[in-house]
Order: C-alpha cells, then sequence, then structure tokens
C-alpha cells in the first residue's frame, strides 16, 4: 500500500494537489491512504519550505507545485 502525504495548509492549491494524487493512484489501480499534514512543524520535518508538496511513502516528490495527474502517476510508478 502506497503512503501519499499531502503537506500544506488547506489552500486550494493543497486541496487540489490531494485531487490529482487520487486520480492518479485510482487510475493506476494501487491501494493507497491518503494522509494531510497541515502543522508546519511537521511539514518542516520533510524539509519542505514551500507548499504544497506531495511525499510518497516517505519520499517528498514534489514541492511548490501542483503536478497534474499524468506527471503524479509516473511518481507513483
Amino acid at each position: 500500500m502506497k503512503k501519499l502525504q499531502i503537506l500544506g495548509t488547506g489552500c486550494p492549491k493543497c486541496k487540489k494537489l490531494a485531487q490529482n494524487t487520487e486520480a492518479a493512484a485510482k487510475a493506476l489501480g494501487v491501494e493507497y491512504e491518503i494522509e494531510k499534514i497541515t502543522d508546519i512543524n511537521e511539514i518542516m520535518k520533510f524539509g519542505v519550505m514551500l507548499t504544497p508538496a506531495l511525499v510518497v511513502d516517505g519520499e517528498v516528490k514534489a514541492v511548490g507545485k501542483v503536478p497534474e495527474p499524468e506527471d503524479i502517476r509516473d511518481m507513483l510508478g
């Protein structure tokens, strides 16, 4: 099961990243769990200074942008 974490304060970009990530995971047919991390101290533990950010299985994959679902599929694969 993939652990997908969305790092951000809940802004519109963060919500869009969550939607795109979910769409990508569903398109790939992988089992996944999405966790939204909004606490700034927790976000900083990943070394992330810009949000939104996407973390896949503990590895930061995207920072400060909202990748399209097709791009996220590549990150999950």
